[in-house]
């Protein structure tokens, strides 16, 4: 069963200077149990979508189903079942962590009961009993990424959307958070998170798509991704002044082995099927052409390589901006 399916979904917001689309034809399945991920530059549209699929904004067209649930026409059944984590977390400061979960089970119109015994039951899994009767303002990074995280899930969700829930967090909290959620899918939740964490993406998800300029340029399995690449990269460290280069790249593409070629600063990077056999075919060929070699590597792609590719940009790139 899908838990999220979107078609064409879209939102444009009004401007000074004319209508901005954020979001532009969004077509996503997201299936039952699995940890799906989300990512983009900024600005590509990934919170826009999230907020959308939360029914905390509305969208310009296009249409979804959360759970089963219309979008439009049963948001509130849609938010009966979802927990949404944004990236500030929704606890009062000022009230301790077990009185931030009570309060949200009351929301979710539990009794009061009920609400204390679910927040008793997520306290011990979350390890948050040494400083659950502590106000939430003094907690640490970890310690509230965790509140927030049991807050989404007190009504019992079947959809838990997570955004960045691991940003800003020490190495100790990140691996707390991601074995939270690999136990929760092990249950049956359904996972959708934006990160900007590649290796959290790699080894967190079972599955990935990609969105830039509010469309979505990939989708598929972390490896399945990496395999559209096309191959091996080898990264050369090469002079190409003096007509070397030319000469360098005009035999490459004659080779049965080299599936693109691209010139970097440094040098060229060739994409390659299997990199260590053909590695040194290419070290011959660039000495026959009188190149000097100032550095060789050989790598598999990695979701930065494919982020790169299908955005035009470094998603590290992005963050530092």
């Amino acid at each position: 069963m899908a838990m999220i399916e979107t078609h064409k979904l879209a939102k444009t917001f009004k401007a000074r200077k004319g209508a901005v689309e954020a979001v532009r034809g969004v077509d996503l399945q997201v299936n039952e149990g699995e940890i799906f991920g989300f990512l983009g530059p900024n600005g590509a549209g990934k919170t826009t979508t999230m907020r959308m699929l939360s029914t905390l904004l509305d969208p310009t067209s296009g249409q979804a189903t959360i759970c089963g649930y219309d979008l439009r026409r049963e948001s509130g059944h849609v938010r009966d079942q979802i927990g949404y984590v944004g990236q500030k977390g929704g606890a009062e400061a000022m009230e301790t962590g077990r009185e931030n979960l009570v309060l949200q089970g009351r929301l979710y119109g539990m009794s009061k009961a009920d609400a204390q015994k679910r927040a008793a039951e997520l306290i011990t899994r979350l390890d948050l009993e040494p400083f659950a009767d502590r106000l939430a303002k003094t907690y640490s990074g970890g310690q509230r990424r965790r509140l927030d995280i049991a807050m989404g899930m007190m009504h019992r969700p079947r959809l838990l959307i997570l955004d960045e829930p691991t940003t800003g967090l020490d190495p100790q909290s990140r691996a707390r958070i991601w074995e939270e959620v690999r136990s929760l899918r092990a249950e049956g939740m359904t996972i959708f998170l934006t990160t900007h964490y590649m290796d959290e993406a790699d080894g967190l998800c079972d599955r990935l798509a990609i969105i830039d300029n509010g469309q979505i340029v990939g989708e598929d399995t972390p490896n399945g991704l990496k395999q559209q690449i096309a191959g091996d990269i080898i990264s050369l460290g090469l002079n190409m002044q003096n007509g070397t280069g030319a000469k360098v790249k005009e035999a490459l593409h004659t080779q049965a082995f080299l599936r693109e070629l691209e010139e970097t600063d440094a040098g060229l990077q060739l994409y390659v099927d299997r990199g260590e056999e053909v590695l040194p075919e290419v070290l011959r060929l660039l000495d026959h052409n009188g190149a000097v070699t100032r550095r060789v590597t050989l790598a598999r792609p990695t979701l930065e390589d494919v982020f790169l590719r299908l955005t035009g940009r470094s998603l590290r790139e992005e963050q530092t901006a």
